[in-house]
């Protein structure tokens, strides 16, 4: 071939692709919707594609960037998607008109792991979501309470069997052995005797928890994609994840003899569902059409998959923020000592779910620390619909995902002055009434937020209770000053892991 028609190949080859990976990048200009101009290929999340900044990063700068603006176009990578600022959007997409928006946009395949209640399509997870609810009752909380505080007791004694060779720890390392415990203990009635790194059961969960939430490159692939792993009937995760959770729940159900136990946990709940063989969705409405879903093994192992996936890592991340903060915030960490000492005192150190639930600093704390570093960034949602936004020209098209920024919107000088500073007083009660209720959304809202919230709060709060009753924390000559996140996670995950002293009280 002459090289002329060479050179008009490869020419042809390179416009080709070009054009490919630019062909919607008028899309937002054509509905007069502004937005930061894309490159091509990445759109604008090119440094978070090469692994230069966490996923979150720019869904956050780029809510900052447009303070004045209801709406955002922006393109990760070549698809198109909206981010919603305004806070009254914001409520009629996860509340008013929660049914134009019930699906997440992540769509897994059924085998695999992804029937579970966090990644199923909405009228899966309107099955799974009812029959879940009642897992998270106070009554059920209460009940687990002494799980979650007998390994707080064992985790105060794993630290300090390690404190008093060296003061310096990393804070996130460590507690995720005391919510790995937990989860085991309330979800699986599994006992974890020994916390040290040498234990072969801590040692799997650590990998498996390593490996669902770091992130390769195919997660760019679905953003261009979003339902290619549905339509490919494959997941993300790796093999060895699905065939632990499935020995896993099938050891415990062959431990039971098939039946619920007196413990009510986690698996009691998917043993009765098992013994139903199907499951129905409740009727909202008389005309709704009926859901049935048949509790196979694998949907089993996928709610056990969920829930040690969403309940070990985001509770330790959070208690690591807080760690952080009370270091560098010494007179806000004493204060809170003194409610836990006042509060244990009053009832001879015992702690129940009712003496916690008291605790209103602990409170304000807690949820300061999530508005500072909300952990799931962003929120995500996909249009089952063509819909158009109340008082607005917008019309978002069906299959089109609009996004949410907690972190954006936590840190808005509007709703909060002083954005950076941390403040639990933000959240007394006289002082939150005052907010749009959609100006705090750690957990998301409306009917699809997060099932776990109270259990994840009361896990957290056992664990800074026990743990601020004997230590303090300080900031050590390895403390970083501004959290960077991990580039390589799923979720808002500290690159270092916060490096803190951890110090017993006298």
């Amino acid at each position: 071939m002459e090289p002329i028609y060479i050179s008009l190949v490869i020419i042809s080859l390179l416009y080709s692709l070009y054009y490919y990976f630019t062909r919607t990048f008028n899309y937002w200009k054509d509905r007069g919707i502004v937005g930061p101009e894309p490159v091509p290929v990445f759109g604008n999340v090119l440094k978070a594609a090469l692994r230069y900044e966490n996923h979150s990063v720019p869904i956050t700068q780029i809510h900052q960037k447009y303070p004045n603006e209801k709406v955002v176009g922006i393109f990760r990578m070549t698809e198109p998607n909206l981010i919603i600022r305004d806070l009254d959007m914001i409520k009629h997409i996860l509340v008013k008109d929660f049914d134009a928006f019930s699906d997440r946009g992540i769509e897994f395949s059924e085998e695999g792991l992804g029937k579970n209640l966090l990644h199923a399509d909405t009228d899966t997870w309107r099955v799974l979501r009812n029959c879940f609810t009642p897992l998270f009752t106070s009554g059920k909380l209460k009940n687990m309470t002494y799980l979650m505080t007998e390994r707080g007791d064992q985790f105060i004694r794993y630290v300090e069997s390690i404190i008093g060779n060296q003061a310096e720890h990393k804070i996130l390392n460590l507690v995720q052995k005391y919510t790995m415990s937990t989860i085991a203990a309330c979800a699986f009635g599994m006992d974890i005797d020994d916390l040290s790194d040498n234990n072969a059961t801590i040692k799997t969960l650590v990998k498996i928890d390593h490996d669902i939430f770091t992130l390769n490159h195919f997660f760019e692939v679905l953003l261009m994609y979003p339902r290619l792993l549905k339509k490919l009937n494959t997941t993300v995760f790796p093999k060895y994840v699905g065939e632990f959770f499935h020995k896993l729940t099938n050891s415990i159900i062959r431990e039971r003899q098939g039946k619920s136990s007196n413990r009510r946990d986690f698996m009691d709940l998917l043993l009765e569902m098992r013994n139903q063989k199907e499951i129905r969705s409740l009727k909202r409405e008389s005309g709704d059409k009926q859901m049935n879903l048949e509790i196979t093994e694998n949907v089993i192992a996928s709610q056990s998959f969920i829930f040690f996936a969403t309940g070990y890592e985001t509770s330790a991340t959070t208690m690591s923020f807080m760690l952080y903060l009370l270091a560098k915030n010494p007179h806000i960490q004493e204060k809170l000592q003194q409610e836990i000492d006042r509060t244990l005192e009053k009832s001879d150190g015992e702690l129940t779910y009712e003496i916690i639930k008291d605790m209103t600093y602990l409170r304000k704390v807690f949820d300061e620390t999530l508005r500072l570093f909300p952990i799931g960034e962003p929120l995500q949602r996909k249009a089952v619909t063509d819909y158009k936004i109340p008082d607005t020209d917008i019309v978002i098209e069906k299959n089109r995902i609009v996004l949410i920024s907690p972190r954006g919107i936590h840190h808005d000088p509007k709703y909060y002055p002083n954005p950076e500073e941390f403040d639990p007083e933000r959240f007394s009660p006289e002082v939150a009434a005052t907010r749009h209720p959609c100006a705090y959304i750690p957990f998301g809202l409306g009917p699809r937020n997060c099932i776990g919230t109270r259990f994840a709060k009361l896990q957290s709060s056992v664990c800074i209770i026990k743990f601020l009753s004997k230590f303090r924390v300080e900031p050590s000559e390895n403390t970083v000053k501004e959290i960077e996140y991990n580039p390589n996670r799923v979720i808002m995950s500290p690159s270092d892991g916060i490096v803190l002293n951890i110090v017993r009280r006298k």
